[in-house]
């Protein structure tokens, strides 16, 4: 996938962090811990949703893809669904659009804030993680993240299987200059491994 390029405007008495892994390794979990910490957490999903409803960004995809907008002006997103994952070109396009427009989104809201967090789904993937000061990275095995996406989304394993292997390969990185978080025990186990990344965040930024 290309690189795409966001234009940022940061400070650096604001620190950021991401937070990412493949579907099912519990990133949702994982920012509800440092919520519960205080701390300000965004999500490019959530950011992504609100951006459906600004006309500004819905005219920047109709312009691109011809009738995906609806007669009441909500985007059809089945339609626009089914033109990108059909055509590798239009996907690319779309990511042009909607990625920089969350990820700009992100940075103004966070600006000004001494340290936030944000959920990136698909942070490695667009080369996202150069404009973050750390990253955590979520990792879980196979059958656990199977489980976790059939249970939540009630589709068969084997759907969920193939979604994971056609994603990012988080097991064949070296992520030795992030926060690797091994999601692998019960709730308690992962709570004490995020509030030890997060004293060693604290420890280095405030």
């Amino acid at each position: 996938m290309k690189c795409i390029r966001v234009r940022i405007g940061m400070t650096r008495s604001s620190f950021k962090f991401a937070i990412t892994g493949g579907i099912g390794s519990g990133k949702s979990t994982v920012a509800g811990i440092i919520r519960r910490r205080g701390y300000a957490i965004f999500s490019c999903d959530e950011i992504y949703k609100e951006l459906l409803c600004r006309k500004e960004f819905l005219n920047k995809i109709a312009n691109e893809f011809d009738g995906v907008i609806k007669d009441d002006g909500a985007l059809d997103k089945v339609k626009l669904s089914k033109i990108v994952f059909e055509d590798e070109t239009a996907l690319e396009k779309l990511n042009s659009i909607t990625h920089p427009a969350i990820m700009e989104e992100v940075f103004k809201r966070s600006n000004g804030l001494k340290i936030s967090f944000t959920e990136v789904p698909l942070l490695f993937e667009n080369g996202f993680e150069r404009y973050f000061d750390g990253v955590l990275v979520i990792l879980r095995n196979l059958n656990d993240r199977i489980a976790s996406v059939a249970q939540r989304d009630k589709i068969d394993a084997k759907t969920v299987y193939l979604r994971i292997k056609s994603q990012f390969k988080y097991d064949n990185c070296d992520f030795a200059k992030y926060y690797v978080i091994q999601n692998n025990g019960d709730y308690d186990d992962l709570e004490q491994k995020v509030l030890q990344i997060l004293e060693n965040i604290e420890a280095k930024y405030l």
